[in-house]
């Protein structure tokens, strides 16, 4: 007689956490003050104030707009300020920086809003592969924030684990 197929990995207890699903939802839009620069090096402040004046903000309707100088020159606060006041009527969100550095600072603002006392005691897996970057800074915190309450954390897929901590046995 043949033994039914057990799936052992959905009776294993193990709780998936799905970084992934932290993705950010809205789009994400570049303003490169680079493009406003004289000679890539200068911010004429005359200049840059017209230009923000003249620019179509609307385009930036309900996404996250990303401010930041792709060229070594030196901006002087007041520009990113003067574009996050000209955006924020229009963009969901504006945030001074490139994508790495949007997407790092999005997902530890949602670890910090995850409530991590339900995974005390637990058995983890940290999903690795996704369709969505999610930055290394993100596993090095969940795993920060999660190794003093878990029995054990793992990276990888329920069958096929990288043991990252276990909890010692108690005395």
């Amino acid at each position: 007689m043949e033994q039914p197929l057990i799936n052992r990995v959905a009776n294993s207890g193990l709780i998936t956490l799905k970084l992934e699903e932290f993705f950010p939802q809205q789009e994400v839009a570049h303003f490169d003050l680079k493009d406003y620069l004289f000679m890539e090096m200068i911010l004429k402040e005359k200049d840059f104030r017209a230009a923000v004046k003249e620019h179509d903000w609307a385009q930036y309707e309900g996404k996250t707009l990303l401010v930041y100088c792709s060229t070594d020159a030196i901006i002087p606060v007041w520009a990113y300020m003067l574009v996050a006041a000209a955006a924020a009527s229009f963009a969901h969100d504006v945030f001074q920086g490139t994508v790495d550095d949007y997407y790092r600072s999005f997902f530890l603002r949602r670890l910090d809003e995850l409530d991590m006392e339900q995974y005390r005691d637990q058995r983890l897996v940290i999903k690795g592969c996704s369709d969505h970057p999610v930055p290394p800074a993100a596993y090095l915190e969940v795993t920060r924030r999660l190794q003093p309450l878990a029995k054990s954390i793992m990276y990888g897929e329920p069958c096929s684990t990288v043991p990252v901590y276990k909890q010692p046995r108690k005395k």
